[in-house]
């Protein structure tokens, strides 16, 4: 072996493997101290890109969890306050049927109903107006789909999340069948003679039955007003009036196809074509048309955009046609079917183009809730809230008493109080229904989706430890090594370092 002095070889080389020892342990300690198995890109760049994108979702997930937890309180309190309205109109309702009680009611007991009511409106209005959630208005309609309409017989209904908005320019509705209701007329007059021989009509609906036989002191105009009151007194929802020529026509109150009735008449022709059988009435139509060009399905006078369909989906508005369904034929007293308190609904309906005709715009204003349940673009939620004030609430009911929304009602009548129980009740079920509404979307949306959201986040947290968290048991081993082995390089590098002194000997 030849001797050296200019260049230690050795000693380079031990001190090359303690360096790389040496930054071995420096790598494990790093690992060690922060927990993680990539501290920087160099030790895994895959890896690195994989965990930093799940550990975006992650961050994204908790905040989403937040945000649902969030939307769950303030769905809980618009409920709330949803609940305290309905109480208000469980009372209103009670009122009403106080007022209803005729018999022993004074003009002072009825305008003490009247002031309570009035003063239970008040506070449904003011609850309307000042719930809120932090700043934020609930009830107010600043949270919904609102819309208002052109065109005289067109009136906004309802809109849902999916409405576009259309504030701007209006959503053109056009008309190509109005609604009518079910009716049946009788071809034969109903003369003196045949009341005083006894009549008998029958009007059967919805399983309900009113029947009357006429006797010899009744007239034709007390015999129909016998057998309208027996009509009001089983609840029957139908319309009768004895025209000027001595025909009987009988309506359904309500538009469209899902109503009807049957009727019987002793005297062939009177109501039914045959004597004592019974007979269906003609079917109502419901009304048809489209919405800024799409299609829509009508109900009674309600027309709906169809599912899917854009900028129109859900979109509700009524058309009331001419004179909006409270129309008397030329040929009727009016002054008399006032008098008897009956109002008929006898349809003249407009002339209608083969090709339809456009009745006015609707002016849709989008402002729903939308909520960001997801850790990703366009994973949202919303509701729409809409204004709960009480001329919001039971629009378009048809009444006697002309009321055209809850804030209307006056029961200081007998017949005002029965139209007050109608309106009341579709208030009633509207609430309902909207509370019903937030319920299904608290429980199956917001509250399903949370366990949903923790449970991702759990399963991807994990997933991110995989790639991201060092195994402490083998780092602590490679540790151990790592130092042993240093150990023995800085040994090594002071034997190597010795190497050179030997050529001394070969002076001697």
């Amino acid at each position: 072996m030849s001797l050296r002095i200019n260049h230690n070889t050795s000693a380079l080389n031990s001190h090359r493997n303690l360096a790389a020892n040496q930054a071995r342990m420096a790598k494990t300690l790093e690992k060690l101290s922060s927990g993680l198995r990539i501290n920087r890109a160099s030790e895994g760049p895959a890896q690195l890109v994989i965990s930093e994108q799940m550990r975006a979702q992650t961050a994204g997930l908790k905040q989403a969890i937040d945000n649902s937890e969030t939307a769950v309180s303030m769905i809980q309190t618009t409920e709330a306050n949803m609940s305290e309205i309905n109480n208000l109109l469980v009372g209103i309702r009670q009122l009403a049927i106080h007022a209803a009680n005729e018999g022993v009611n004074d003009e002072v007991m009825l305008e003490a109903d009247q002031q309570e009511i009035n003063n239970a409106l008040e506070t449904i209005n003011r609850i309307a107006r000042q719930a809120q959630f932090g700043n934020k208005r609930l009830l107010d309609g600043s949270n919904g789909a609102s819309g208002t309409t052109t065109g005289n017989d067109l009136e906004f209904v309802g809109a849902t999340l999916q409405t576009g908005d259309s504030r701007e320019h209006g959503f053109d509705v056009k008309i190509t069948q109005a609604a009518t209701k079910s009716n049946i007329q009788g071809n034969v007059a109903l003369t003196q003679e045949m009341v005083e021989a006894g009549e008998t009509l029958t009007v059967i609906e919805n399983g309900k039955m009113a029947r009357y036989t006429s006797n010899a002191d009744d007239t034709k105009e007390t015999a129909v007003q016998n057998l309208r009151s027996e009509i009001e007194s089983k609840g029957l929802n139908v319309d009768i009036i004895l025209n000027e020529t001595g025909t009987i026509e009988v309506y359904h109150r309500e538009y469209g196809s899902d109503f009807g009735f049957q009727v019987s008449s002793s005297t062939a022709g009177v109501l039914s074509e045959n004597s004592g059988e019974i007979q269906g009435s003609n079917m109502g139509l419901d009304v048809k048309g489209t919405i800024n060009g799409e299609s829509a399905i009508g109900k009674g006078q309600v027309l709906t955009g169809v599912k899917g369909a854009s900028c129109v989906d859900g979109l509700s508005v009524r058309y009331y046609g001419e004179g909006k369904g409270v129309l008397v034929p030329p040929d009727c007293e009016v002054a008399d079917i006032e008098a008897e308190g009956n109002q008929a609904s006898v349809e003249e309906r407009p002339e209608i183009p083969e090709e339809g005709m456009s009745v006015g715009r609707v002016f849709v204003a989008q402002n729903s809730m939308r909520f960001q349940v997801g850790a990703n673009q366009n994973q949202t939620v919303g509701v729409s809230l809409q204004s709960l004030d009480a001329e919001s609430l039971a629009l378009g009911i048809a009444n006697r008493s002309g009321f055209q929304n809850l804030g209307d009602i006056d029961v200081r009548t007998f017949q005002g109080a029965q139209d007050a129980l109608t309106m009341v009740d579709a208030a009633i079920d509207e609430m309902t229904a909207t509370r019903g509404e937030l319920g299904a979307f608290q429980k199956n949306t917001l509250e399903a989706n949370l366990s949903n959201l923790r449970i991702a986040n759990e399963n991807l947290i994990s997933a991110e430890s995989v790639i991201r968290d060092v195994d402490m048991a083998k780092e602590m081993a490679e540790f151990t090594r790592n130092q042993i082995m240093s150990q023995s390089a800085t040994a090594m590098l002071a034997q190597s370092n010795q190497l050179p002194s030997n050529v001394l000997k070969l002076l001697g």
